[in-house]
């Protein structure tokens, strides 16, 4: 039997941008753009995955602005791979071995300098497993094309 409340809860998530209230989608909108901003940084920093954080404001957009959603997925390089993983075919081998590889380096770099207590290092290494994790078990690999930040 279906729980009316969780029935109402997921339909109230489905709502088009534009029903949502203004700030919902204000906020939405903000923390898009903050996800745009750190996508692009990872275009010129290794190891700050771009395509990431574009699904992620893809995500926001969606909710808050059709047409910032469809900015993210017409940008060059970027947004065939964001509409690909919006479309399920997950990130191609090359691509999540590079992010794998870039990872662990930034994981073990930052865990190498964390200075002071044994705690921040062990924080830092368990980031890197749940994302390990995250990158082996919940993202699906595909065979279509070269990588992309």
């Amino acid at each position: 039997m279906i729980d009316p409340d969780a029935k109402r809860s997921a339909a109230k998530s489905q709502r088009p941008p534009e029903e949502r209230s203004r700030l919902s989608r204000i906020l939405w909108m903000a923390i898009g753009w903050g996800a745009v901003a750190i996508g692009g940084i990872g275009i010129v920093i290794p190891g700050l995955p771009t395509t990431g954080f574009m699904v992620f404001a893809a995500s926001c957009f969606a909710k808050s602005s059709p047409r910032f959603e469809q900015w993210v997925l017409d940008l060059p390089g970027v947004g065939p791979h964001v509409a690909a993983y919006r479309a399920g075919e997950g990130m191609p081998k090359r691509a999540k071995v590079t992010a794998l590889a870039m990872m662990t380096v930034a994981v073990v770099f930052a865990a190498g300098f964390a200075v002071g207590v044994l705690w921040v290092r062990i924080v830092i290494a368990g980031a890197g497993v749940v994302g390990w994790w995250y990158l082996l078990v919940r993202v699906p690999t595909s065979d279509r094309g070269s990588s992309s930040r």
